[in-house]
């Protein structure tokens, strides 16, 4: 994470390369985490653009603790919240948007993903996001609830009863 740290000290400085270099090391963790707020890609994408853009406008005021996935990552939930809120009567997209293309290349990490995306629908937004931060970022359940402003006892609890609903969907002992 230091090197994180030093890439948004070098921002700070207008290295743009520095910006290009975090960006290809994070960008799938802020896909990802916008994805499960705003559920829709191209919103997704929007956020996501948003924050670079406030993380090269704010790395001046950032101030390295070895923690720059948990700034990032509270940015991009202001961010996705905000877009949320922006359009509380969000249509789902058109159907030819979410059906899959006939012709799609069907590989073994294209239907993993399908069956993810098909099980993460099965938990709350809150508790998506903290399956997301906890077991693909890694994060530590502290630093969950200090990024979603949640108590730490209430991250550690989502988080089991969220793995518990996960299994049983898995299972088939699901809804």
């Amino acid at each position: 994470m230091k090197d994180l740290d030093d890439q948004i000290v070098k921002i700070a400085s207008g290295d743009t390369a520095a910006l290009e270099t975090l960006y290809e090391r994070t960008k799938t963790a802020v896909y990802g985490l916008a994805i499960s707020i705003v559920k829709h890609p191209q919103d997704a994408e929007d956020v996501m653009q948003d924050t670079y853009i406030r993380i090269y406008e704010g790395s001046g005021k950032y101030r390295p603790q070895g923690k720059p996935m948990a700034w990032i990552f509270t940015i991009t939930r202001h961010l996705a919240l905000d877009k949320v809120r922006a359009n509380p009567g969000r249509e789902l997209p058109l159907e030819d948007e979410w059906i899959p293309d006939p012709k799609a290349d069907f590989s073994e990490s294209t239907l993993d993903r399908m069956v993810l995306q098909t099980v993460l629908e099965e938990l709350s937004e809150d508790e998506r996001q903290i399956v997301i931060l906890r077991s693909v970022e890694q994060l530590k359940h502290r630093e969950i609830a200090q990024i979603l402003g949640i108590p730490l006892g209430t991250a550690l609890s989502k988080y089991r009863r969220s793995l518990s609903k996960l299994r049983k969907k898995l299972e088939g002992k699901g809804k």
